[in-house]
């Protein structure tokens, strides 16, 4: 990956970690796809390697990613799905020609029509946020509890009861400003309470 750009945020589920290439939307937004060739490389950290993206493709992605964070986050809440985010997914889901494969191993991979076909790529990624949505998979749908991010994640904790889009960055965030403030308190209490 290169060095000018933020790290991916990778989860187990691909639509949620898709819709994580934007991230702290409700503070100072993070883009971690900003080119063509960043979102060439996000697809292929997720096993849809296409050799090319054009800006209009890149432009697709976004406003499927972010159809796909609209309608996951109304789902989250239990709220009508957005018409124009279903529009969009679905639209998406059915312009793409990816075939699933099994491997030797007994895993499964995807096809794509052709190296370059960035639209099939995009319909796995609105095929799985479909399943996510329409609730077929095992888990739920939240929204992460750092007020600068809410990202919308599929929580699959044996409780259902995560905070966190992600433990490693939201939540020792949060963890980290709770021991913080802690502290402040804890200083301010002993040094006026010798006084």
């Amino acid at each position: 990956m290169r060095a000018e750009f933020p790290d991916f945020r990778l989860g187990n589920v691909l639509a949620t970690s898709f819709t994580a290439t934007l991230t702290e939307r409700r503070g100072n937004a993070v883009e971690r796809i900003p080119t063509p060739q960043r979102l060439v490389d996000w697809l292929a950290v997720n096993g849809l390697a296409v050799e090319s993206c054009t800006t209009a493709q890149l432009e697709l992605a976004r406003e499927l990613r972010e159809s796909i964070h609209a309608a996951a986050t109304a789902a989250a809440i239990q709220d009508s799905l957005p018409a124009s985010a279903v529009q969009v997914i679905n639209d998406c889901s059915a312009q793409g020609r990816a075939a699933a494969i099994l491997t030797p191993e007994g895993k499964r991979r995807w096809r794509l029509s052709s190296a370059s076909c960035v639209e099939d790529a995009l319909s796995v990624i609105a095929a799985d946020a479909i399943s996510i949505i329409a609730g077929e998979r095992d888990g739920k749908l939240a929204l992460c509890a750092s007020q600068t991010c809410q990202a919308a994640f599929f929580d699959t904790s044996q409780s259902r009861t995560r905070k966190w889009c992600d433990m490693n960055t939201c939540g020792n965030r949060q963890k980290r400003a709770r021991f913080n403030a802690s502290q402040r308190k804890n200083g301010t209490a002993a040094r006026t309470g010798g006084i």
